[in-house]
């Protein structure tokens, strides 16, 4: 993808102030001549910033300005170490809150809507970064945070909540309930706002069917503001990123060189205007492609691909890479099966063990579903795995992200 000229002066702009003071970035790039980048190419030469980086500048190393202009922080959980402190400013969370109106309006959701906001606050981004998004556009905020699914739904049918802002897990949960209950004619929800985790064609379809909505995706990570630089439109080819915000590469993994436009990389972000921890060439994880061309919807944003997987989230069985990406499109080929699994890996007397818990369709011969899982895996993943088929709602359901593969080899 082409950097634009404005892109272009952002970055130039952000590397010398970032240079000229005592921060993170000065003592990284050190060596490095700031005024010889003249050009994108030049830009791509920049070292690259990962989650070791920043967990190393833990508590406060990557704060850019002085502290009476730092009015919040927000948190990566730290579940797998030392957690990643994001300093903002007020100019900051002003801009999120723009880049959030504009998904929802990507979403065709207005001031009249009633948005009901169930991912989780404090530390985590989440939750308020949807309602900064919905008091800017206008819209009625209900911030519910998580859990008590008895007063979500009683809330839902009393104060006629239009939008449902969840992650899939939780939006499947709630879906469910609401069927089991009876109480579809009650809900006045329209669309759905799904963001934190990927989620399959198959998941899709439960939620929407289920809730009679129309579903977008979110996309953010804490690192970079928050749920907010992405959004799908009503045409569901892609997410349309802020780009006079961020600057989106995508890289092979392995090499680090940028990949031709539509491959699939690992997505890399620079941040244009943050001011309390700018970021340069940040690695994701997160593996998407860019999407050529204009979109159906006519906005001039441009578009990466709903996410593949990360590339942390591959696990290698025998030689072949597996994302949870490829068992979701496996079992949207077959019928037997419903959208929720879980995928175990074990190291047992020599060998390594796959095993992939199903639900299963109503009325499914458990025989018949074990059979067209096991079949569909070998042609579609070309390995062996057992199949344990359950019923639906046997695998746990979350308000937060579901974990769908364990590795227990090690």
């Amino acid at each position: 993808m082409k950097m634009t000229e404005l892109q272009f002066n952002l970055i130039k702009e952000n590397l010398k102030t970032l240079t000229a003071k005592d921060c993170f970035y000065r003592e990284k790039f050190e060596g490095i001549n700031i005024e010889q980048i003249q050009s994108q190419e030049d830009f791509e030469k920049l070292p690259f910033t990962w989650k070791g980086d920043l967990r190393e500048a833990y508590p406060l190393g990557l704060q850019a300005v002085p502290d009476e202009e730092i009015v919040r922080i927000h948190s990566s959980s730290g579940t797998t170490g030392t957690p990643v402190i994001i300093p903002y400013t007020q100019k900051d969370v002003d801009d999120w809150a723009k880049m959030f109106a504009r998904c929802y309006e990507m979403a065709g959701i207005t001031a009249l809507d009633r948005v009901h906001i169930t991912p989780g606050y404090g530390l985590w981004t989440a939750g308020i970064g949807f309602q900064l998004g919905a008091e800017y556009l206008g819209a009625m905020t209900i911030p519910m945070g998580p859990g008590n699914t008895d007063k979500q739904l009683r809330m839902m049918q009393d104060l006629k909540s239009t939008v449902l802002c969840a992650t899939s897990s939780y939006a499947l949960l709630l879906a469910e309930e609401i069927a089991k209950r009876g109480i579809s004619d009650k809900i006045h929800l329209k669309k759905g706002v799904i963001g934190s985790e990927r989620w399959g064609e198959k998941m899709r379809a439960r939620i929407a069917n289920e809730l009679g909505v129309q579903l977008y995706d979110v996309y953010g990570l804490t690192e970079v503001y928050g749920p907010g630089i992405a959004m799908s439109c009503e045409y569901e080819c892609g997410m349309h990123y802020w780009d006079d915000y961020l600057y989106f590469e995508i890289i092979d993994p392995k090499t680090g060189k940028t990949v031709p436009d539509g491959e699939s990389g690992e997505l890399v972000i620079t941040t244009l205007r943050k001011q309390g921890a700018p970021l340069i060439r940040y690695r994701t994880h997160d593996i998407t492609r860019f999407i050529p061309g204009e979109c159906k919807c006519g906005s001039k944003f441009p578009r990466i691909d709903t996410l593949i997987g990360r590339t942390d989230d591959m696990v290698k069985v025998k030689g072949v890479n597996i994302f949870p990406s490829q068992i979701e499109e496996m079992l949207k080929d077959v019928p037997e099966a419903s959208s929720e699994y879980q995928f175990m890996l074990d190291h047992l007397n020599g060998k390594d063990v796959c095993t992939l818990f199903v639900e299963i369709e109503k009325g499914v011969e458990k025989k018949q579903a074990t059979a067209s899982i096991k079949e569909a895996f070998k042609a579609k993943i070309g390995i062996a795995v057992n199949v344990k088929p359950v019923q639906i709602g046997d695998l746990p359901r979350s308000e937060k992200k579901s974990t769908r593969v364990f590795d227990n080899r090690y």
